[in-house]
């Protein structure tokens, strides 16, 4: 208990807000939780907090609240810029995030999962690869379930497996996962970070509190520091490895353990998925017979190279999911078709400069969408393009456009904030507009 007592204030009032003020009162806490926000939605959340006993400031209140604290517990989508986190730094309260919270009532080893790309898949295959072999686990932290309220069941299991983002780990002090693993990075969050070494310098504090007891899952062709764990390493590019890639076999230092065509997961994009994936069951000591067996039937999230249909020869396949441009170099590269490629969404910082050699030898026309469609049609001018407004009016062009033998890909290559929530309803509204063609 070791915030019984104690006065902690939650910055942020979504989910990792709202699990983390729980987790707090279980513990004996009095609890304040503070967002910027003041309208119907988040006086709703406000409202059943305040009936569980949790103190709600909200708007400028939030803001200029001038009471003190023991800790601070801040929300990862809350840049630490604004005035709601200035105004606690001001005031010297000592301030971790959720993973870190949550970190310090876990019973169970934990395994964290970070990259720009393919985070989610991998902490979901791996999660399902490990309870296929008999291991107690479940996946949480950024893909959805948050940390604070899935440590509840860690006494119930032998580990924790989290999705891990760079937003969480910038605010971590002492958390230790016995295997980390770095899948990649690319150019992402430019809008928040002031270039990718700021944004790469959060990631890798997920190896700090590391020692030679633990392991470290890395990319082979990533420039890493010197970590103190034991290090294994994937790669679908080279056999210089300890995971690699030959005529599609997963090999382990040589010996084959895993035929990739035998799997629902497809491109060379999940074949490095599934090799960090079985260099953590192998850093937990689990047999690679029951893990290849127990990876057979994943079938990957929604929203990455997801098939949809197939209409008048034409293969329609939605990669909304793609966030930035390492994700839709990957999906353009899993096709085997000529393309016609969706594209653009919102300005996060970043060029499209950098993949329109890819775009120009891969992609027989492209239709942009969102903030940066002129920006994007300005970088791409070797490629055919067209602009729509909205993404029915995409989906309409690229069918008018595309032929017999061709795919539809939608890979924005950036966010959706500039018209959507997030990139599954931004994916769910292309998933309709496609079925809706007749």
């Amino acid at each position: 208990m070791i915030y019984s007592g104690k006065k902690a204030i939650v910055l942020g009032l979504g989910h990792s807000g709202e699990a983390a003020a729980a987790l707090l009162k279980e513990e004996g806490a009095t609890v304040t939780v503070a967002d910027s926000g003041d309208n119907a939605s988040v006086r709703e959340k406000a409202a059943k907090l305040e009936a569980a006993g949790i103190r709600v400031l909200l708007g400028s209140d939030a803001d200029t609240d001038k009471a003190a604290y023991d800790v601070c517990v801040l929300s990862p989508g809350i840049d630490p810029i604004v005035p709601l986190v200035q105004n606690v730094l001001f005031k010297r309260i000592p301030v971790i995030g959720e993973l870190e919270l949550a970190f310090q009532e876990c019973s169970c080893p934990c395994v964290a999962i970070t990259g720009t790309n393919g985070k989610t898949t991998t902490t979901e295959l791996t999660t399902a690869m490990l309870q296929g072999c008999g291991v107690r686990t479940m996946a949480s932290g950024n893909i959805g379930l948050p940390f604070a309220t899935a440590v509840r069941q860690s006494q119930e299991l032998d580990v924790m497996v989290l999705e891990t983002s760079s937003f969480q780990l910038e605010t971590i002090k002492h958390f230790r996962p016995h295997v980390a693993v770095w899948l990649n990075l690319s150019a992402n969050h430019l809008d928040r970070y002031k270039d990718i070494e700021e944004y790469r310098t959060a990631k890798l504090r997920i190896f700090e509190e590391q020692t030679s007891e633990d392991f470290a899952v890395v990319n082979a062709r990533e420039s890493l520091p010197e970590l103190a764990a034991k290090k294994l390493t994937f790669s679908a590019y080279t056999e210089e490895a300890d995971f690699f890639l030959r005529d599609g076999i997963i090999c382990f230092r040589g010996e084959p353990v895993l035929d990739q065509s035998q799997t629902k997961l497809h491109g060379i994009h999940n074949a490095e998925n599934l090799m960090a994936a079985l260099a953590i069951g192998h850093a937990l000591n689990v047999d690679f017979e029951k893990m290849s067996n127990a990876v057979l039937d994943y079938i990957a999230p929604a929203h990455r190279c997801e098939f949809v249909r197939d209409l008048d020869g034409v293969r329609w396949i939605n990669d909304s999911k793609a966030t930035n441009l390492d994700a839709m170099e990957k999906a353009i590269l899993s096709q085997d078709r000529p393309l016609i490629l969706i594209a653009g969404g919102k300005d996060k910082g970043f060029e499209f400069d950098d993949i329109a050699p890819l775009v120009k030898e891969r992609v027989r026309s492209a239709v942009l969408i969102g903030e940066m469609k002129d920006r994007i049609a300005d970088s791409w001018s070797g490629t055919a393009t067209q602009k729509a407004a909205t993404l029915q009016e995409a989906v309409v062009l690229a069918r008018a456009t595309a032929q017999a033998g061709d795919a539809v890909l939608f890979s924005p290559g950036t966010s959706s904030f500039d018209m959507f929530k997030n990139y599954g309803e931004r994916g769910n509204q292309f998933k309709d507009a496609v079925q809706a063609l007749e």
